[in-house]
């Protein structure tokens, strides 16, 4: 440690360097810091200078790390990470509490974890869980969180990523909406399509019953939140594609229906990620655990009720068995 001290301008400059490499850009890590941005400027300017290599480069709209800072961050990132862990416990040995955060989607967090939080704190009574909400399409790093839902390619799963279930869509309404839609009536007038953004504008056309013309859309709906999709479909607004991974529940309930008894597999996988730069605590491990069997206790409802769907041989493909 006294080497250390001797090879830094002062300890500040750890926390001054790790925000602006995590941020890459330092308007960004002063505002996170509290200070002024001319102030991260210098402190990583003397950095430089006493380490003597340089650690960042300016490009167009922020910085990146050379080599060296790399190097560096990467260390630094470990560091901070067995810190906060150690702090963690400690506060969790004094307090009985662990925290756990969460990085998940609106979607997901409304319509899959929230109705069955009652059994969550049952399995978890001295868990303080937190969330770190993302309203659009779920994706990025994970920071400050220690537990995140994303979606991957076969390639991109490393040890770092455990697999709950392929990516699984199928159109989903109300039982109500279900039953009109099937009528005479219902068929010529045609349906209101519940869309999340321009990407999955025509989603429907990808299913046989559009592709085919048997059915037709006569409107649409659009929201910029999923989980705004989900509750349209379940007042009866209109069918809405449904993943899986969100909207099992509501299918095992009866609460939602497939409007048409058809799923389409995608290649990405629905996984829990850790972060790669901090151990998993033991109680991280037992939520995710708790989280995929859930999923899987789910999965098996579904089957059952709806055999047609070919959901058991779409999980087998992905080595998971509903047994």
């Amino acid at each position: 440690m006294p080497n250390l001290r001797r090879k830094l301008p002062s300890a500040n400059a750890l926390f001054v360097f790790e925000a602006a490499a995590r941020c890459g850009n330092f308007t960004r890590a002063a505002q996170e810091l509290y200070v002024s941005q001319p102030a991260v400027s210098r402190m990583l300017a003397r950095m430089e200078d006493h380490i003597g290599v340089r650690l960042f480069e300016r490009v167009h709209g922020g910085i990146e790390l050379t080599e060296s800072g790399k190097i560096l961050y990467h260390k630094i990132s470990e560091g901070f990470s067995g810190i906060e862990s150690a702090i963690r416990e400690i506060e969790a040995r004094a307090t009985g509490i662990e925290t756990v955060t969460l990085s998940v989607s609106t979607g997901f967090t409304t319509h899959w974890l929230m109705p069955r939080m009652s059994r969550l704190n049952q399995a978890f009574p001295s868990v303080d869980l937190r969330f770190q909400l993302i309203s659009g399409r779920i994706g990025g790093p994970l920071v400050d969180v220690d537990l995140g839902m994303r979606f991957l390619h076969d390639e991109e799963i490393d040890e770092y990523a455990v697999l709950v279930m392929p990516e699984m869509l199928l159109p989903l309404s109300n039982p109500r909406y279900h039953e009109t839609a099937r009528t005479e009536e219902g068929r010529a007038h045609g349906d209101t399509v519940i869309v999340m953004d321009d990407e999955e504008r025509g989603w429907h056309e990808r299913f046989h019953a559009f592709a085919k013309k048997e059915r037709h859309a006569a409107g649409m709906l659009s929201f910029n939140d999923y989980a705004i999709v989900v509750q349209a479909a379940l007042l009866g607004q209109g069918i809405a594609l449904g993943w899986l991974n969100v909207t099992s529940h509501w299918l095992a309930q009866g609460t939602l229906v497939p409007a048409e008894e058809e799923l389409i597999v995608t290649s990405r996988r629905c996984c829990l990620l850790t972060p790669p730069n901090q151990p998993v605590r033991p109680i991280v491990a037992a939520v995710r655990a708790w989280i995929i069997q859930e999923a899987l206790s789910d999965m098996r409802i579904v089957e059952s009720q709806y055999p047609r769907l070919g959901l058991r041989d779409a999980l087998h493909q992905t080595g998971i068995e509903l047994g």
